[in-house]
């Protein structure tokens, strides 16, 4: 019976409300709340492009051929070795803000200093990585033909299997080319920037170039690009009505474009997030430099700050997942 009353107590002591239900403060718990609410909206997204994904399998991009790029190795096809450099960094930095946590409860102003700058340096990077990865991603590296139902058209060499850009085989026809506009009175098209090949050059190289056939954005049984032989794809490319260079919200070289969509709407979102992050945790540094948790007499700044920074590192676990591994 006394066992029965004490465990009665405890629980009401514990579930007792005031200023810190479950021992934690109000910051800590709205912290928790924005956590879980924004880890909805996260798997919202990814669901989402889950489902996308499922209903055009059979041409979406495949992972290993595009995110194939690293700094000043040019020429070179490194599949997800710069992503997964990016993950690493993230992670690094998600442990430098645990040892900053650690060294703020025991009230060692030096080392949580450090440590969060440890931290704002691994973010910056992240973020500047992105940014990179998002400008080569945006320019392409190959080309392609779009068709007039929105099918992409890459290029490979036969004989080696390896995909070849618009660039080595297009010929300069040398004729005169504009620029769609709407002040011109083509109110249904608009260009910036016209791309650097025309359909009809990409053909007569194509035409001059016996060792280059046509691959489909559809996987094949083998889970493989579909490779036409040279004369499908002689015919396949009468069908073909624009030059498309790298990605963007309209179109995409690598395949589906909702891929791109995706792409940049998901990976840009979590971007967002990390930069926040890393302006925050700048903002903690200073107050840290200055002594401003020394006078509180603690450091839970550092670790409700550190809760959004965990939980932004674990969101990317599920986006290289998504994106680059499935």
């Amino acid at each position: 019976m006394e066992a029965t009353v004490n465990s009665t107590e405890n629980k009401n002591k514990i579930w007792n409300g005031g200023n810190k239900p479950l021992d934690a403060s109000y910051g800590k718990m709205m912290m928790w709340f924005f956590i879980i609410s924004d880890a909805l909206t996260f798997s919202g997204f990814l669901v989402a492009y889950g489902f996308s994904r499922y209903k055009f399998i059979e041409s979406w991009p495949i992972a290993d051929e595009v995110f194939t790029h690293f700094p000043f190795a040019h020429g070179k096809e490194l599949p997800m070795i710069y992503v997964a450099l990016m993950t690493f960094i993230l992670i690094m930095s998600s442990v430098t803000m645990v040892l900053a946590v650690d060294a703020g409860h025991k009230m060692q102003k030096t080392k949580v200093a450090w440590y969060m700058l440890l931290t704002i340096i691994g973010g910056a990077m992240f973020v500047g990585s992105q940014a990179w990865e998002w400008n080569t991603f945006i320019k392409g590296e190959y080309g392609a033909l779009e068709t007039r139902g929105g099918r992409i058209l890459q290029f490979l060499d036969k004989d080696t299997g390896k995909r070849v850009a618009i660039s080595e085989f297009a010929k300069d026809l040398h004729g005169e080319r504009t620029t769609h506009a709407r002040k011109d009175g083509i109110w249904f098209t608009s260009e910036k920037a016209l791309p650097a090949y025309t359909v009809q050059e990409v053909v007569a190289g194509f035409e001059a170039h016996h060792n280059i056939v046509v691959r489909t954005e559809f996987l094949d049984e083998e889970g493989k690009k579909t490779v036409l032989s040279r004369a499908a794809s002689a015919e396949k490319l009468k069908d073909a009505v624009l030059v498309v260079e790298g990605a963007n919200l309209v179109r995409n070289e690598y395949g589906n474009r909702l891929f791109a969509d995706f792409f940049f709407f998901i990976t840009g979102f979590h971007g967002f997030h990390v930069f926040s992050g890393v302006l925050i945790n700048l903002i903690i540094f200073f107050n840290v430099i200055i002594g401003t948790y020394e006078k509180r007499g603690h450091y839970e700044m550092v670790e409700k700050v550190g809760l959004y920074w965990h939980f932004v590192d674990l969101v990317w676990v599920f986006v290289f997942t998504f994106f680059y591994l499935v």
